[in-house]
């Protein structure tokens, strides 16, 4: 067995959709975003004697302040199961953030959280992150049931939002021209506002469209009403899975109830391309109330999704003491931002 620089945009995104877990965050496309944006990817995978791919991680070097870390989401994917293999591969992991001189790496796997897990990353030298790297909680729909069987899990407040949408004529519209993005920015700036949050640039989104349009992986859905847009939502179709990656809307949005309507129309498009879940993306516990996505986690809730917990990031430090300045840098940051 080798570990190896990839390519070979096929075999390495072949081999990642091969894996159930899998979803964007280890594709070929979200690298060639970050690499839009001037950062330095890695693409590395162990190879055996055939040279077929046994293992594989992405990963974007991140430039802070306080040091320069190498951040991999959602990876590796492999077979945990291969002690052996997963030793080397965190070997790897680990002479890379050495090369590119960072002070640790982040690493939040796609691997489901269980003691197991968790002993596992100990084993492996890793600390439990500061700061979160990517959803560690996520809200899941099975794309194997039909509308009807989802809409009959679902809550009675999701039907009536729902009814009441389709009862105001609102149209969907779906496009993979990143130019849609920018009504999308504009809705996203208003919308930040009124939650208060900070809005993503215009150019971010349109780079990170860009690179998913490419090859038909990105589609952006808008509800309007008498010609007005009531709401967007940016969805991701990669592999196994179709990710809720963001979603904004109006007042009127609110008021007609749209977002429901996007998401069904998003999940019927994602079984016609052979998507097996749904992906609602981040939510928090029914405890953290005090916490900012606590009231969209309560819309995600109202889907009747399965409630699925990744093994949260973890840290493998390289340069210990200018770590301890990011541990406490990040510690003081979340408590601020309440995440």
């Amino acid at each position: 067995m080798k570990i190896e620089t990839i390519t070979n945009q096929n075999n390495w995104d072949t081999f990642i959709k091969s894996h159930h877990e899998s979803n964007f965050l280890q594709s070929w496309d979200f690298y060639e975003f970050h690499a839009m944006r001037g950062k330095t990817i890695i693409r590395r995978a162990a190879l055996n004697d055939e040279g077929e791919i046994m293992a594989a991680y992405a990963g974007v070097i991140e430039t802070a302040k306080r040091g320069r870390y190498l951040a991999i989401a959602g990876g590796p994917i492999m077979d945990w199961q291969n002690k052996s293999l997963v030793k080397d591969i965190f070997a790897d992991i680990k002479k890379q953030g050495q090369e590119n001189d960072c002070v640790f790496v982040r690493v939040r796997p796609q691997l489901e959280l269980s003691p197991e897990s968790l002993e596992l990353m100990k084993k492996l030298g890793l600390k439990k992150a500061p700061m979160y790297l990517s959803v560690e909680y996520a809200g899941i729909l099975d794309l194997n049931k039909t509308e009807e069987e989802i809409l009959a899990g679902a809550s009675q407040g999701f039907r009536r939002k729902l009814r009441k949408a389709k009862k105001a004529e609102i149209t969907i519209e779906t496009s993979s021209d990143p130019k849609i993005v920018k009504t999308f920015y504009n809705l996203e700036v208003k919308h930040a506002k009124r939650q208060g949050f900070v809005a993503f640039s215009e150019d971010f989104l349109t780079k990170q469209f860009t690179a998913f349009a490419k090859n038909n992986e990105v589609l952006m859905y808008t509800a309007k009403k008498d010609g007005e847009i009531l709401a967007q939502n940016f969805i991701i179709f990669y592999g196994p899975e179709a990710s809720y990656h963001y979603g904004v809307s109006s007042d009127l949005g609110t008021k007609y109830s749209a977002a429901p309507l996007l998401h069904i129309k998003a999940m019927a498009e994602a079984r016609e391309r052979g998507c097996t879940r749904y992906n609602l993306w981040g939510i928090v516990g029914l405890e953290e109330k005090s916490h900012r996505f606590y009231g969209v986690s309560e819309f995600k809730r109202s889907f009747g999704c399965e409630e699925l917990k990744y093994t949260p990031a973890h840290d493998l430090v390289l340069k210990p003491t200018k770590y301890q300045i990011t541990k406490l840098v990040e510690s003081t940051r979340k408590k601020i931002r309440h995440v």
